[in-house]
């Protein structure tokens, strides 16, 4: 669950854990990571396409994405050091206040257009890396400077993976031709079927119920849908015109047993399963 992203540039080797585990200050990257993760906002790392120098004489860019619907935005800029993020107003970024994490950090600028985050950090998962790269290398050719490698995307078993800024919308098992489909839906404010995972603004179960809703009724408009409650066994789906949908939302060990990281023994992991939605009514 994310309710908002910040991640910064940083070149050079990543490790399986890059927030403490690259050229990024150690202390730094952990501290910030833990503030994150604590306001339910995401801390990435991201590379250019390509060659990765291990030192950049240019500065950091940084992305800061709010992904509520009705309330998602995108905020870039470049810093000279990363540690310049300790000014960010993280619970602003949670909870979708612009203007209050502008004036934290008054380098970042309103980004009109949406950004792709390709997951290819190899220490993390091999197939992020052997999948991964060559899908970021074709995508950049066809939309330059809104492609960027990512150092973890959970969902290691759909690679290649990516997340849509700022909707924070999850694809998996991507091809060129799909994740540039995405991305123009993005441009339109919405969403493609193919591979959706689920919007990252939402809890994995719900995360399952919108995909569903969003699969029975074909709405694609990124802001059309919410999770307005979650139960035990079921979770409500609520449109902007006033429907919701009951989905039931249960756990089960995988059949057949699958792995869940690439190389790794299959194994009967639990997942979640969305059932068909029921209709609410009108409020």
């Amino acid at each position: 669950m994310a309710a908002g992203w910040v991640v910064v540039e940083q070149p050079g080797p990543w490790g399986a854990k890059a927030p403490t585990q690259s050229h990024l200050n150690p202390d730094f990257g952990g501290s910030f990571d833990d503030k994150c993760k604590k306001v339910d906002v995401r801390f990435g790392l991201i590379r250019s396409p390509g060659r990765h120098a291990d030192a950049v004489e240019r500065s950091h860019q940084v992305f800061v994405a709010s992904t509520g619907p009705g309330r998602s935005w995108l905020l870039g800029g470049g810093i000279a050091d990363p540690s310049e993020l300790d000014d960010l107003d993280l619970a602003a970024v949670a909870r979708g206040d612009r203007a209050a994490v502008m004036a934290s950090l008054p380098t970042l600028q309103p980004v009109d257009e949406p950004v792709v985050l390709v997951c290819t950090n190899g220490k993390r998962d091999g197939c992020c890396a052997i999948l991964g790269r060559p899908l970021v290398s074709a995508l950049a050719e066809r939309a330059p400077g809104r492609v960027w490698e990512a150092n973890h995307l959970g969902g290691h078993r759909f690679a290649p993976t990516a997340t849509y800024l700022p909707a924070g919308t999850m694809h998996g098992h991507l091809t060129v031709e799909t994740a540039v489909e995405a991305l123009a839906a993005a441009d339109r404010g919405e969403t493609v079927l193919t591979g959706l995972r689920g919007r990252s603004t939402w809890t994995k179960r719900g995360q399952a119920a919108e995909v569903a809703v969003r699969e029975l009724t074909g709405e694609l408009s990124l802001d059309a849908l919410r999770v307005v409650a979650e139960g035990p066994e079921t979770v409500t789906v609520q449109h902007v015109d006033g429907r919701s949908w009951i989905v039931p939302v249960t756990s089960a060990p995988a059949d057949p047993p699958r792995p869940d990281s690439c190389g790794k023994e299959p194994f009967a992991m639990s997942i979640l399963q969305a059932g068909i939605p029921v209709s609410g009514g009108v409020r």
